[in-house]
């Protein structure tokens, strides 16, 4: 999800099968304004389209379905406000790492295939910080990466370097979500 005026400058949050993205159609009951309808699919596989008055009808006449929404919305919002902080406050190495692992979370395997310059564009951060970032961690042995694509050889040494954002941001998920 990415938010900006006529084009996307950065994002906000990452989604995988546990959720979904247009949480404004169930909660104002409209479609979302313009910058906020943007999205980037960053791996291959499976999604669902669902027309916008079926998902507001559902959502009205299904309690079970309606509490899971919200449930997901409140991780969502955690998620966005945690990422804020984290890109205000944290050096760029905790904020690549947190990324890696939100996006780990939600992959079948330990494989990315994005460029220096995707991420760099996505965090909003300099191009070098990410790719000495990248360095430290071939160095360290937690990463193998070659052009477009990093495999994690190491989650929990990944883990080690992350700020406390991701950690509070998979807690929240776990909580609400299990």
């Amino acid at each position: 999800m990415f938010f900006g005026g006529d084009h996307p400058t950065g994002e906000v949050a990452v989604t995988g099968n546990e959720g979904l993205f247009g949480v404004s159609i169930f909660l104002e009951g409209t479609t979302a304004p313009g910058p906020q309808r943007y999205a980037v699919v960053q791996r291959s596989g499976e999604a669902y389209r669902l027309r916008a008055e079926i998902l507001r009808k559902e959502f009205s006449a299904s309690a079970e379905l309606r509490q899971q929404l919200l449930r997901y919305t409140r991780a969502l919002i955690t998620q966005i406000a945690q990422t804020g902080a984290c890109n205000r406050h944290h050096r760029v190495s905790e904020q690549l790492c947190r990324w890696l692992l939100l996006r780990l979370d939600r992959s079948p395997d330990c494989e990315l295939s994005i460029t220096h310059e995707q991420i760099t564009y996505l965090l909003g951060v300099r191009r070098e910080g990410i790719t000495e970032t990248m360095n430290e961690l071939r160095s360290a042995g937690i990463i193998r990466s070659r052009r477009s694509l990093i495999v994690v050889v190491d989650r929990l040494g990944l883990e080690r370097k992350v700020c406390e954002c991701y950690h509070s941001i998979r807690n929240e998920y776990g909580r609400l979500l299990s």
